[in-house]
């Protein structure tokens, strides 16, 4: 049986990971080969994956149960605070349980400008995980994939075909429309939001004294911009910005702004060694699956702005598990890979009504001032009777789904807190002169 995973990213390495790993405990003979002509082993462009490289407490988990340890030349930096930033001051959030479970990663080997590599990739390192399982690297660019005699067929550039008995759709928000233009499938790429990307070369030093073990997380009254944060790493720090109409302009009026500008190591608003304006999938594409063929990972569905790396990992592992124990059928995906699917979709139906309350929370100054004092107060109280903090880090984090994170929200002990610090600030605001 031949298997074809087009893209070596996280979810073609967890879907060749978890496929060859089911095989042999049913005692099922594969060959599995991954295309991806990018060298993750190269500083970007040739091996960037054009993502912020966070990796979530969940994900963490979910890999240590599976004995999968990131090594400690991938974690750059762990992580063992968020630190909020408003016009009306800052707070710093620790860790629920006091553990460093985030981990800050390249996706890559780093940066354009590195002079040294001295950090492993992330993917590079999943990629590597999949070869020892046996799968094999096509180092190839996948062009096109077609039907023939009834079975899927991977088209290189060059014109030289693969046929299989399975493919696996691993690439990028808008890749999987032009890979697919053969099949006549009706594939519809999924609704994308613009992101911006900066990385920045600071030298261990000032980002240990200046951000620290934290990430710095921005809620700017800037009408373009949902969410901004600064992930500190190696040598580097990584600037993410998530919203509609990112353009330079924009993040220049977001660098200059005085208080964001205070908060920020010396050098971090002059050029950047490396830039990206990527896509992110916001709503699933699809058809998921027909015969012989599966969608996995952001050209499928994916969670919302949050752990995305998590995402790729579930649906991976139920698209293995529903291949080898299943069938390849249209109608084995359907029953077995798409729950799974429509679970990661129905929690981002819910996270569009959080990301809904953080966008008039920027806009509201009472409202923000609300929050930050509640999350102050809470800093001195019980792990479970911080309710606040634990609200905002897993919206930070995506450690949770927005399901929880909702039902948190919802728990009359936080709404009673926060109706009073909403009180608190409104008075206030309204006994100040204008």
């Amino acid at each position: 049986m031949r298997v074809g995973i087009v893209g070596g990213g996280p979810a073609g390495s967890f879907f060749a990971y978890f496929l060859l790993l089911f095989a042999e405990r049913v005692g099922i003979s594969l060959r599995v080969d991954i295309y991806e002509y990018r060298d993750f082993g190269s500083p970007a462009p040739a091996g960037c994956n054009m993502c912020g490289g966070i990796i979530s407490e969940s994900l963490v988990q979910m890999l240590a149960a599976e004995g999968i340890e990131l090594p400690a030349n991938v974690i750059q930096r762990g992580i063992d605070s968020y630190v909020l930033h408003m016009d009306v001051g800052s707070v710093r959030i620790e860790t629920p349980r006091q553990e460093m479970r985030i981990g800050a990663v390249h996706r890559g080997a780093g940066p354009r400008d590195v002079k040294q590599v001295k950090w492993g990739s992330f993917d590079g390192y999943l990629l590597g995980l999949a070869v020892a399982r046996g799968a094999r690297v096509v180092r190839a660019r996948a062009e096109r994939i077609k039907r023939a005699n009834g079975l899927p067929v991977v088209e290189l550039r060059g014109g030289e075909d693969h046929e299989h008995d399975l493919v696996a759709v691993a690439v990028g928000v808008n890749a999987g429309a032009k890979l697919c233009e053969g099949l006549d499938a009706g594939y519809e790429p999924p609704r994308a939001a613009k992101a911006y990307i900066r990385e920045y070369f600071l030298g261990d030093e000032a980002i240990s004294s200046v951000l620290g073990s934290s990430m710095h997380v921005f809620l700017p009254d800037i009408r373009e911009v949902e969410f901004a944060a600064i992930v500190p790493k190696g040598d580097y720090a990584t600037l993410c910005m998530l919203g509609d109409g990112i353009d330079k302009d924009v993040v220049h009026r977001f660098m200059e702004t005085p208080w964001i500008r205070a908060c920020l190591p010396a050098g971090v608003s002059e050029s950047a060694s490396c830039q990206c304006g990527p896509r992110l999938n916001v709503g699933a594409g699809g058809p998921l699956f027909g015969d012989r063929l599966v969608f996995i990972g952001d050209c499928g569905v994916t969670r919302l702005y949050k752990d995305g790396l998590g995402a790729a990992y579930r649906t991976a592992k139920a698209a293995a598990s529903t291949a080898v124990f299943e069938g390849v059928s249209e109608e084995a995906f359907r029953r077995h890979y798409l729950p799974a699917c429509r679970r990661i979709e129905g929690d981002n139906r819910i996270g569009r009504f959080v990301f809904m309350a953080t966008d008039l929370l920027q806009r509201l100054r009472f409202a923000r001032r609300a929050v930050l004092e509640m999350t102050r107060r809470e800093q001195g109280l019980a792990g479970a009777a911080r309710r606040m903090s634990m609200v905002l880090w897993n919206v930070f984090t995506g450690s949770e789904p927005y399901r929880d994170i909702v039902l948190r929200t919802v728990h009359p002990a936080f709404l009673a807190r926060l109706g009073r610090h909403l009180v608190t600030a409104l008075v206030s605001a309204e006994s100040r002169p204008s």
